[in-house]
């Protein structure tokens, strides 16, 4: 641990300034605060969180660990990496085919129009879908000129000002409505609530799982089959989503730095992994809900191989296949998180 413990201590010096219990300060707690009213506000259910934590592993073996690596706190955006696992565990199931479009699998979802009927699963993977319309009361418009830290794309315009829809394929934009419209059309592929499959398939194999929650918003439910089920977002923007350990945050990354596989087993296809760090032909920082590190792009210190995991609030998974490493830390300050790299690269070197 000793060639990590000054990356650790710095992470533990720099922790996010979001209040530990979001009811004490709802102000300083989220992203929602930056929507259009009536949007800014929770939906889903929150909680309070722990503080700076984190794994790293080298060679398959843990080799740091600091704070509460076990507590199950959100984690944001990260889960939208997860709705890509999903993906290609449908795909290898023979559920869809990522190059098809969305409404020939499933009619009546909210691809059915002339403009969201050309989109595929894969334009939704990279968001260039340009999907359109409302999610569970939400519209895609709130998202419109968003500003997230690792896109150089300068500002165009106030956050849910609407902007002019490009054809599918056309426009790169961050945009969480359209990834929880990706995570419905999942749930109708699988039929099955979202949780369970993640967990059966992935989590439990891994060892792991204990405590892991992935709750939607109090008004995303559908009836499927004539089962009621809860549609669940690919992050905690608006409330909800995945609540989940850094331990097993770092297994699923130690699975993904390992092609799919874990202990013989093969989980995800290693092509589909492969193809996550491909880069989005207009985006190339972005490859299926992951982002890319190609030429340095989101830390200059980590090798140009490296791809991540992030979500706000500071929660960030790097997978280096260049040092064979996994770097797990939580609830540090995002404007720190580059010195945070910088050091742990330092150390990995």
């Amino acid at each position: 641990m000793s060639r990590f413990a000054e990356a650790i201590a710095f992470a533990q010096a720099h922790e996010v300034p979001w209040p530990r219990d979001p009811a004490s300060d709802p102000e300083r707690w989220g992203v929602h605060h930056s929507d259009p009213p009536p949007y800014n506000r929770l939906r889903g259910p929150v909680q309070a969180r722990g503080g700076v934590s984190g794994v790293i592993r080298m060679g398959d073996r843990e080799v740091a660990a600091w704070g509460e690596p076990d507590r199950a706190d959100l984690t944001f955006s990260v889960a939208k990496t997860y709705l890509a696992l999903l993906a290609g565990l449908a795909q290898m199931r023979g559920l869809l085919d990522v190059e098809e479009t969305i409404a020939s699998r499933l009619p009546g979802i909210g691809f059915d129009d002339a403009h969201n009927r050309a989109i595929t699963w894969a334009q939704m993977l990279e968001q260039t879908s340009e999907w359109q319309g409302s999610c569970f009361g939400m519209p895609d418009q709130v998202e419109h000129h968003r500003r997230v830290s690792h896109d150089p794309k300068p500002p165009q315009g106030e956050k849910g000002e609407r902007r002019v829809l490009q054809a599918p394929g056309r426009y790169w934009e961050y945009n969480d409505v359209r990834i929880n419209q990706l995570s419905l059309a999942l749930l109708n592929v699988f039929r099955r609530p979202l949780p369970e499959v993640f967990a059966d398939a992935i989590l439990r194999p891994l060892g792991g799982g204990q405590d892991f929650r992935w709750l939607g918003y109090d008004d995303a439910w559908v009836d499927i089959d004539g089962v009621r089920m809860q549609s669940v977002p690919g992050g905690s923007h608006w409330g909800g989503g995945v609540s989940i350990g850094a331990r097993d945050q770092a297994r699923i990354a130690q699975m993904l730095l390992d092609g799919g596989r874990h202990a013989g087993q093969a989980l995800l296809p290693p092509e589909w992994i492969a193809r996550m760090q491909q880069p989005c032909a207009i985006a190339p920082f972005y490859g299926r809900l992951a982002w890319l590190n190609r030429e340095g792009a989101m830390f200059r210190a980590a090798s140009p191989q490296s791809w991540f995991m992030v979500g706000a609030g500071g929660h960030y998974v790097w997978m280096d296949p260049a040092h064979q490493a996994v770097v797990v830390v939580r609830w540090i300050d995002p404007a720190h998180s580059g010195s945070f790299v910088s050091r742990v690269a330092e150390a990995l070197a």
